[in-house]
């Protein structure tokens, strides 16, 4: 079938187009956050076409995936057609609930016309979604192609726009364990973040945009993972680290208690515990190998590929077949 979705997440968007279908990915003249196009530092496959929205009018659609409230009116301009009415929708809610939690009510919230789709359970459970028919489909990946072989005392953290997210990211919480070790911190929006905490910058070095495939070389060689995220969804970067086999040490917050198994590292809320966790995990290589062992085979267990696409094409084919 022809999927409409927009480029908004990239590493779960990586995983969704490696389905059997064929992707329409809406892309401007500007490439800005209606029309990004096809990815530029992941891997897709050529399922997955860029298309513009003149062109949308003319093609057929079978299902539009939304991930965003304005994508509703957006997605009726550009096709002629009403999300949910004419075409079968629906919503991807990939993040927390902000605000009044957990009395936040989600913007699809007692709608008829879409299913909701969370992309963790406690997601679903946080959100107040009203009427509106739900579901959860849990992450899968891509799994990297490299394995853990930490041979660096050093720790590793992903973390996109750690500066302005601050707490909820637990960017405050990054020099307890750079006292440890040095951290090789990754994502987006990274560089000057030893400035901004008072670290001298070989106690903490940004990775700023780096490739996919380029980073996912450099993590497996770190000793262990840190997951200190106070209220962000899971993140896919932290099941990416597991399915390597990277040991995890993470706070025990939102879906990471359900993905994390303690024996891959340590969970916790107890910020000196997984301080500790971290000091084992450096001073012992072999721990940390068994650890993410455990991690890997959770990871790959839960949030495998497979696993995931199936998943989703069983949902598109009930909506597909739902509307006819």
């Amino acid at each position: 079938m022809n999927i409409l979705l927009w480029h908004v997440h990239g590493s779960w968007t990586t995983s969704f187009v490696h389905g059997k279908h064929r992707y329409l990915v809406p892309v401007t003249p500007d490439r800005g956050p209606y029309g990004l196009g096809r990815a530029r530092t992941y891997p897709w496959p050529d399922s997955a076409v860029e298309v513009t929205p003149e062109d949308l009018r003319d093609t057929d659609v079978d299902l539009v995936i939304l991930q965003r409230p304005e994508e509703l009116d957006l997605a009726a301009e550009w096709l002629g057609r009403r999300p949910g009415r004419d075409v079968p929708a629906i919503y991807v809610e990939h993040n927390t609930p902000k605000g009044d939690v957990p009395n936040t009510r989600h913007p699809m919230a007692d709608r008829d016309d879409l299913l909701l789709t969370h992309v963790t359970a406690f997601n679903e459970l946080f959100w107040d979604n009203g009427a509106t028919r739900t579901t959860v489909v849990d992450h899968g990946v891509v799994p990297p192609n490299v394995e853990w072989t930490g041979e660096l005392d050093r720790l590793a953290v992903v973390i996109n726009e750690p500066v302005r997210r601050w707490r909820v990211t637990g960017t405050d919480l990054l020099a307890r364990f750079a006292a440890l070790a040095p951290l090789d911190v990754y994502g987006m929006k990274v560089d000057g973040l030893a400035a901004h905490l008072g670290l001298p910058e070989d106690r903490l070095t940004s990775h700023d945009d780096v490739p996919q495939h380029a980073m996912h070389a450099e993590l497996a060689k770190r000793r262990a993972y840190l997951h200190l995220c106070r209220w962000t969804s899971l993140g896919l970067s932290l099941i990416e680290a597991m399915t390597m086999g990277m040991p995890v040490v993470a706070l025990a917050t939102t879906e990471a208690v359900e993905a994390v198994p303690p024996a891959a590292g340590a969970l916790s809320t107890r910020v000196d515990t997984l301080v500790d966790a971290a000091r084992g995990l450096l001073d012992d290589r072999e721990s940390a190998r068994r650890a993410g062992a455990v991690a890997r085979a959770a990871a790959r267990d839960r949030y495998g590929l497979e696993r995931f696409l199936a998943d989703w094409d069983r949902l598109l084919e009930e909506e597909v077949c739902a509307s006819r």
